[in-house]
């Protein structure tokens, strides 16, 4: 029953208690009114506000992706060009060479379709050869280009990039020059096609009516889905708007930010640069457009906070008198839930929805409770178990598999080469930079392969393969997943190289029985295995020089024409009296198959 006050004694009364109770009922009927309806307000306020940043930041993260990629893409092109062009000023010019640069020039011209001409010039600034596909080929003509700009600037910078030009006002053309790395090599430069790149950005769609486009370091148009706007050149007014977007652009740095379009409408736009020639990628959108669904959301917002408030005053009016009493219990009840006192029950006997609402709060509890034992399960079997190894293994109930005993397992060891005279030398916060780098790359690989970590300490990793859940084809997925480590760890070796951290990768695997089981106290338990398969693979990752991957003979047995693999032969292993047959990996021509 819902509490009722007891009524007043007669020394007690006042003048006023003879009064109607319709002003404490209004004050209920205001109080559980504005409970509800503030909220309401408040929550979808807020909603529409952060709803309109969200859009607005998912709008510029859209941009900015779509900005980046094209300018990765043209780059790429651009940069596919000139490595092709790098390839004829390998060598150094000597006499009667001029037949066989024809010969790579008319080749270059083959497998870059953009290129239309291509001029090669020998160390002393003097034209050799000239090829090119709509005019007739010159051999030896001896012409001085020492004094044009693309020759000097491909011997400052090696590779040049000229302005863009029309071409009989009907194409867009760059000339691009690259520098042989010596002297004597000469210079090659080439008339380049930019209709091509045309085709890229006219592959990218924005909305329904958004565009991209590309604008040189002087402001002019490279490419744009309208090509007329690209012939119509120099044209003075089209000039001033672009610059006037150029100079939006270098405002806004990398930011998303508004302006206005040739064609005098308010766009939302992004930027990218494309290194080399200096270009500038626009990705843009109206702005009315862009922010059409945010409205949309902002008059939705507003009906139901309308449709809300008046049910609310419905409700509040037919239930102000029956929800105090229960309210405070649930209140009561849900503080002291969400403070984590989970074996707390809310007891409301009013025979209505409050008592149901109370029962599926204690249901709740119950299940947080459950809950909650079942997350610190799973948090202690984290400590050594891949994620979702650890939720099967308590989801089946099978902890039990954690528990010592006999099997064949396959054992992984990796560590860093030369990791110790770096950390001895190196300042601690470099080390701890590359170590967080190392494991950041590798867990990923080890939390997808389901491998179970047992050990971790400095540069040494050791995993396990087959324990404590069984594996079907646990060789091959061993191998898989070192390759994959391997491959992954020599493009972050390179880098390591290029900052001066002379520092290595190895790895070695190895198949056999172990025991294996929790071992530690209370409190602290890991899971590991023992036996000579587990030395055996750690000596071999000693053993590995920067990027091996060494296996042992039952590993290679098991896999057998599966793998390429490379035999070693009998290896010396320290602690082995005997001589291990030891295989290498060659996982630069193996494709691990992914888990």
């Amino acid at each position: 029953m819902v509490p009722s006050a007891a009524p007043p004694s007669r020394d007690q009364a006042t003048p006023d208690s003879s009064k109607p109770r319709r002003p404490l009922f209004q004050k209920y009927f205001l109080v559980l009114f504005a409970a509800v309806v503030l909220p309401l307000l408040v929550n979808g306020g807020s909603e529409a506000w952060f709803g309109y940043r969200d859009q607005r930041a998912l709008l510029d993260q859209i941009l900015g992706v779509e900005a980046r990629s094209a300018a990765g893409r043209i780059g790429g092109f651009l940069d596919g060009i000139k490595d092709q062009l790098g390839w004829t000023v390998q060598l150094s010019w000597t006499t009667g060479s001029e037949e066989a640069r024809r010969l790579d020039a008319l080749r270059l011209l083959r497998q870059v379709p953009a290129i239309s001409d291509v001029t090669l010039i020998d160390g002393e600034s003097k034209e050799r050869v000239r090829v090119s596909r709509i005019q007739p080929d010159l051999v030896a003509s001896g012409v001085d280009r020492s004094g044009e700009p693309a020759v000097a600037g491909a011997r400052s910078a090696r590779v040049w990039y000229g302005p863009v030009t029309l071409r009989q006002g009907s194409e867009p053309y760059m000339t691009m020059a690259v520098a042989g790395t010596r002297a004597s090599a000469g210079i090659v430069v080439a008339e380049i096609n930019l209709k091509l790149i045309w085709d890229v950005i006219a592959s990218i769609k924005i909305g329904r009516t958004g565009e991209v486009f590309i604008l040189d370091r002087a402001g002019y148009l490279v490419a744009h889905p309208d090509m007329t706007l690209v012939l119509r050149g120099r044209d003075a007014k089209l000039a001033t708007a672009l610059t006037a977007m150029q100079g939006a652009a270098g405002v806004a740095g990398t930011d998303t930010f508004e302006m206005v379009d040739a064609e005098g409408r308010s766009m939302l736009a992004a930027v990218a640069t494309v290194q080399g020639p200096d270009w500038t990628v626009f990705v843009t959108e109206p702005i009315t457009e862009a922010l059409a669904p945010v409205w949309s959301a902002l008059w939705r917002t507003l009906y139901l906070l309308l449709a809300g408030a008046s049910l609310a005053a419905a409700l509040a009016y037919l239930l102000a008198r029956r929800m105090a009493g229960p309210i405070r219990l649930l209140e009561q009840g849900a503080m002291r839930i969400g403070a984590g006192q989970f074996d707390y029950r809310i007891n409301i006997s009013s025979g209505d929805e409050l008592e149901q609402l109370a029962d599926r709060f204690n249901r709740m509890a119950a299940e947080l409770a459950t809950s909650q034992e079942r997350s610190e399960r799973i948090s202690r079997l984290k400590r050594f178990l891949a994620p979702q190894v650890a939720e099967l293994v308590e989801r089946a109930g099978q902890e039990a598999l954690l528990d010592g005993s006999r099997t064949e397992v396959i054992v992984v060891f990796c560590d860093l080469r030369d990791y110790t005279a770096f950390a001895n030398q190196a300042d601690p916060d470099e080390v701890m930079g590359l170590l967080r780098e190392y494991y950041e790359t590798l867990g990923a690989v080890i939390t997808r392969y389901q491998a179970t970590l047992t050990h971790m300490a400095a540069d040494g990793l050791m995993m396990l393969l087959n324990a404590p859940m069984p594996m079907r084809d646990a060789a091959r997925i061993g191998v898989d997943m070192a390759a994959e480590m391997q491959a992954l760890m020599q493009d972050l070796v390179l880098g390591w190289q290029a900052r001066g951290y002379h520092i290595g990768f190895g790895m070695g695997l190895a198949k056999g029985m172990a025991t294996v089981g929790r071992i530690g106290y209370e409190g602290r338990l890991d899971y590991t295995a023992i036996g000579n398969v587990v030395n055996l693979a750690a000596r071999l990752c000693a053993t590995a020089k920067n990027g091996q991957i060494l296996i042992d003979a039952a590993m290679s047995a098991d896999l057998g024409d599966a793998v390429p693999m490379t035999a070693l032969g009998a290896q010396q292993i320290k602690g082995f009296d005997a001589g291990i047959v030891v295989h290498e990996i060659s996982w630069r021509q193996y494709s691990p198959s992914q888990p």
